[in-house]
């Protein structure tokens, strides 16, 4: 019988080769917003497992829009040829698609890499000034974000145009805007982290229009052939804040904008948040999402197994899966997936001697 999860699937100009995504990772890696050997190696190993697809990091738009010192960035002509060296060596060697998440982090910026504790910079660690839809800090003791003016809104606007043409030039094949995970965009949608009373906060309506003006102006800019998909928390687990219903209302809207894909996470905006975690807890949202839009859906979150990848894409649930940890502890995991599975993937020219079709009798 066929796998639905190693089946191709296309979006504009680009086929993937199947339906399995190396989900975006932070790594906390780089130098002024550059790649480095690190990042070789880190997409380099995925590139060579045949996954349909594989994100880089979130890769930040702006200095200022960081979430550390060591993230990835799309703002200057060091990152843009330092991300290219890693691009072209997976290219060269790989078997795979590369996608880039832009990002910019808003109120969650200024802080410490995971490793080092993850908390805002103090004021002798020379911290740089957050923005935000709000004056509102994420967390008690957290940074207090400047409330973006008009003129902050278009900076920023043309911040994630210019990254995009820079992500374009490198090469990728597909981009993804992050609005979710409690970041600048996600930060407009909820309102939990808006509180404007203009017409950028307050209503649905108001409270999705930046996302959706930075959409249409990164689509734009990306080129018409290649996809480009947003990533977004559908609930913030806190009451009061951004709903699955209000994704659905967005997912709509950004289709019509010409919105290819929408990769469903949760949480993160507000350290209230009381997440369920078990085996694919985003799941339910991708498929609202997806049954209620029409538009094609990432799920995401501790799906491990290839039995439960497959279900979920042979059930229609979702289109794409995308996996973070599972990955990490095996690069190969594509690979495995297909064995159990009884299909066939892409192996890598030099690594081809280990498919089982090279040595099994």
């Amino acid at each position: 019988m066929t796998s639905a999860l190693f089946t191709p699937f296309q979006m504009r100009g680009v086929t993937l080769p199947n339906r399995i995504v190396v989900s975006s990772m932070c790594q906390y890696m780089s130098d002024n917003g550059s790649a480095n050997d690190w990042h070789l190696m880190h997409l380099g190993q995925f590139a060579m497992g045949a996954a349909g697809l594989v994100m880089t990091e979130a890769t930040h738009v702006s200095p200022e829009g960081c979430i550390s010192r060591r993230c990835l960035g799309m703002y200057s002509d060091e990152n843009e040829s330092t991300l290219r060296r890693v691009v072209e060596f997976c290219r060269r060697y790989g078997v795979v698609k590369l996608g880039i998440q832009l990002a910019h982090a808003g109120r969650k910026g200024s802080v410490h890499p995971p490793s080092q504790g993850g908390k805002p910079l103090a004021a002798d660690e020379s911290p740089w000034a957050t923005v935000a839809p709000s004056a509102l800090p994420f967390a008690p003791g957290w940074h207090t974000p400047v409330a973006l003016t008009r003129d902050g809104l278009r900076e920023i606007k043309e911040q994630f145009v210019n990254a995009t043409r820079r992500s374009a030039r490198i090469g990728f094949d597909l981009a993804e805007l992050h609005a979710g995970h409690g970041y600048l965009l996600h930060e407009f949608l909820s309102p939990l982290a808006n509180q404007r009373d203009d017409e950028y906060g307050g209503s649905t309506r108001n409270r999705i229009r930046f996302p959706l003006e930075v959409f249409e102006a990164v689509r734009a800019a990306w080129p018409a052939d290649r996809p480009l998909g947003v990533r977004v928390s559908a609930t913030d687990w806190v009451e009061g804040g951004w709903t699955p219903e209000e994704t659905v209302v967005l997912a709509r809207e950004l289709k019509a904008l010409g919105c290819d894909f929408m990769d469903v996470t949760s949480g993160q905006v507000d350290p209230r948040q009381k997440i369920p975690l078990a085996p694919g807890y985003n799941v339910p949202f991708a498929e609202k999402v997806k049954k209620e839009s029409g538009i094609a859906v990432m799920a995401v979150g501790m799906v491990t197994r290839p039995d439960q990848a497959e279900e979920l894409v042979a059930a229609g649930r979702a289109d794409l899966v995308a996996i973070a940890r599972a990955m990490m502890d095996d690069p190969r995991w594509a690979w495995h997936a297909a064995r159990e599975l009884g299909a066939e993937t892409a192996y890598a020219a030099n690594y081809v001697r280990c498919s089982p079709s090279q040595w099994k009798p």
